[in-house]
């Protein structure tokens, strides 16, 4: 199993300054990048202060100006947002400045008030995003395109410069029978059950596992992904501060995922939430290094390719550091290939 940090801009606190939370990831990557992680993910927000970053391939160049190896995934790219004529030359450039260390992750957008006040009502995200990935992969694949659909229509073009290699493909998705249907098509896989339950997770497992299997050796080298909140605590107090972090991170996230999206001035109001504070710490990966291990293991065992963890959810940026640390330290090396292990 490979590990990815997501990289995930959250800013409570206005006072703190924009520019210190991108750096702060900034430091968090270039960390990463020299203990061992495979990979980093970026959001793609727009409007609001959770999971903020309105220019993930931008960040995306600077990252991997700053490091080394690191594999940098959109997680996710919003399509409905972007016009994919001018869009794919932007992939196409950015996979080209990172030199093939880009995965682009997409997605159709999941909150309400961010698509809305940028002019798409959100029951259009899922058609507009369809028509968009279409448009976008034709664009990425073949020199002269051109479209008569719903969203776009344009006679011939070919975008340019031209890739310089396939561009690697992810597709969010978190219902099992979508994730079959993705996979099938030759997309590479992240998800979570957010709030779920294990059973939903074994059914998304399951639902991937199928999609490959039904694929054939095309599908041979495709990647499933699960994305979670974790940190590895040093204490039971440490743990009981940290899952209260989350749960006040979650009381924002839930506002404009499910909820009514009140904002104060592109801040987050924190509102009541419907899931208990306990009922939570069941389902974010918090605790000992030991207890990360288990939770890792039956992820191991259901089939999960790359594990992605959430830890920047309020903790000060020094402990964060030391987390990612000690995650690399006392946990990777557990799902490490033997001849590592023994090594």
């Amino acid at each position: 199993m490979k590990f990815c940090i997501q990289l995930c801009p959250y800013f409570p606190d206005r006072s703190y300054g924009g520019d210190r939370v991108v750096f702060d990831m900034v430091e968090q990557a270039v960390l990463a990048d020299g203990l061992g992680f495979e990979s980093v993910s970026i959001t793609e927000h727009h409007l609001m202060n959770i999971l903020m970053m309105p220019g993930p391939l931008q960040f995306a160049t600077y990252l991997a100006a700053r490091t080394e190896r690191l594999r940098i995934i959109t997680s996710i790219a919003v399509l409905p947002l972007h016009e994919m004529r001018t869009y794919a030359g932007e992939v196409i450039t950015t996979d080209i400045l990172t030199e093939g260390r880009l995965m682009l992750g997409v997605g159709r957008g999941a909150f309400r008030f961010e698509m809305e006040r940028l002019g798409i009502p959100m029951e259009e995200t899922q058609d507009r995003f369809n028509e968009s990935l279409d448009v976008l992969q034709a664009l990425l694949t073949r020199e002269e395109v051109s479209w008569d659909g719903r969203y776009y229509k344009f006679e011939p073009l070919t975008v340019m410069p031209r890739p310089v290699r396939p561009i690697r493909l992810m597709m969010a998705v978190m219902n099992p029978e979508g994730i079959y249907h993705c996979t099938r098509r030759g997309f590479h896989i992240q998800t979570t059950p957010l709030a779920g339950n294990h059973q939903l997770l074994i059914d998304q497992v399951q639902a991937f596992a199928r999609g490959k299997s039904d694929s054939g050796d095309d599908a041979s080298d495709l990647t499933l992904s699960l994305s979670r909140v974790g940190f590895v605590t040093r204490s039971q107090a440490e743990k009981d501060r940290a899952i209260s972090q989350a749960n006040s991170y979650y009381a924002r996230f839930d506002n404009v995922f499910t909820g009514p999206g009140i904002l104060d001035n592109g801040m987050i109001r924190e509102l009541p939430r419907s899931q208990t504070r306990d009922e939570l710490a069941e389902v974010v990966l918090i605790g000992s290094p030991q207890e990360i291990i288990d939770r890792l293991s039956v992820y191991q065992e259901l089939g999960i390719d790359r594990f992605i963890i959430n830890c920047n959810f309020g903790v000060e940026q020094g402990r964060t550091l030391e987390n990612i640390q000690q995650f690399a330290e006392e946990v990777m090396p557990h799902f490490a290939p033997r001849d590592m292990q023994a090594a």
